[in-house]
């Protein structure tokens, strides 16, 4: 006789009939991604807004083109440069109040830079000679994350556990389409959705995954549909109109931020440049493709808008430009300095306390550098 055949025995009941969780329709994002520039509502834009992020897109501009310059130099081993995607970077990161987290991936430098961070620290890690280069929790900025959407599930369970603990925390996760096909995606946004976690996800789709195109990643009507599956809203938003981009973010962080859980925004951009310096974009793109794109440029598109409303002179613009040579002059004269390195750097910041296994092999690293000190007297 089994368990389930002695009298008395627990039978589950059958499950009740299937029934939507929730109806799927407010969640589905808009046939079209919302703008505003170009549209009546751009009238209504705050022009402070508009000018904090003209400086700013024209600084990240300037700052990709240094970093690239860089790379030629030998200064930095690899760049993933956000040329073009400069309107969602800024978003992101202007976004977000002082108390809240950024979660980057490897091509988010830019928000970083825009969120506080130094500009040579947020690129020490592509230059491969300290561990982050920034301090996490000053900044609120999580370490640029390099395998792909592993920083998404990270960036839920801080949100969950700030939401536990009672802190107004929101979490804003930036991940690449082709993060998207990844299994931590999924993952993040299913807990999120689950726990209701104060998080914003937002899908740069800058068209392709290194060379792989996005019909080639998924059939999805759009990225943000992937939303409704999980049980949160997803939105569409135009990632060259940075005012749009500011919008949809920051409607999306208010609705984490009073309880109302995640939203997943894709923002449709274009990467003008090489996926890194390492990659030959002209094998798998065409010029036309990308020139069509250089005419949706995020900077052109605000500086049309700012230009209309009377709110940019060449004076203005001017101020703009200086402020972003006087960035890139100083991150080419400090970059161009050899930086000291420490070996027992190695050790350092791994764990709170060094395990036994640390000490040990930091103890025979110390005793060889010694010996070989020794032998070169």
């Amino acid at each position: 006789m089994t368990v389930m055949e002695q009298r008395g025995a627990y039978r589950p009941t059958p499950p009740p009939a299937w029934q939507p969780r929730t109806d799927p329709a407010p969640l589905l994002p808009d046939a079209e991604p919302h703008r505003v520039l170009g549209t009546e509502a751009a009238a209504q834009a705050d022009p402070e807004l508009l000018r904090r992020l003209y400086a700013q897109l024209v600084l990240g501009r300037r700052y990709n083109a240094q970093a690239t310059a860089l790379t030629k130099q030998g200064r930095l081993a690899v760049y993933p440069s956000s040329t073009g995607q400069e309107a969602c970077e800024v978003a992101a990161a202007l976004v977000l109040q002082e108390r809240d987290w950024l979660f980057p991936s490897y091509r988010d430098t830019l928000a970083a830079v825009a969120r506080g961070v130094d500009p040579v620290e947020a690129l020490t890690l592509l230059r491969g000679d300290w561990h982050t280069g920034y301090d996490p929790h000053e900044h609120r900025v999580a370490p640029l994350c390099t395998p792909l959407a592993t920083q998404l599930p990270h960036a839920v369970g801080l949100a969950h556990a700030a939401r536990l603990k009672g802190d107004d925390v929101v979490a804003l996760a930036l991940v690449g389409d082709g993060g998207t096909s990844e299994g931590d995606f999924h993952e993040a946004l299913n807990f999120a959705a689950v726990w209701q976690a104060p998080v914003v996800f937002l899908v740069q789709n800058n068209g392709f995954a290194i060379s792989v195109p996005l019909a080639k990643q998924t059939a999805a009507p759009s990225l943000a549909h992937k939303a409704v599956g999980y049980g949160m809203p997803g939105r569409l938003v135009d990632g060259n109109d940075a005012v749009a981009v500011h919008e949809v973010l920051g409607d999306a962080v208010r609705h984490a931020r009073a309880g109302g859980g995640p939203t997943l925004v894709e923002a449709v951009t274009y990467r003008i440049e090489a996926h890194t310096n390492a990659d030959d974009a002209t094998r798998y793109r065409g010029d036309a493709e990308v020139e069509t794109w250089r005419e949706h440029d995020p900077i052109l598109l605000l500086e049309r808008e700012l230009t209309a409303r009377g709110l940019l002179d060449d004076e203005t613009k001017q101020a703009a430009r200086d402020a972003a040579e006087t960035l890139a002059a100083d991150l080419r004269a400090r970059m161009n300095q050899d930086a000291t390195l420490d070996p027992m750097d190695l050790f350092a910041h791994v764990y709170a306390e060094p395990t036994p296994q640390l000490r040990e092999q930091r103890a025979l690293l110390r005793a060889e550098l010694e010996a070989e000190g020794e032998e070169g007297r």
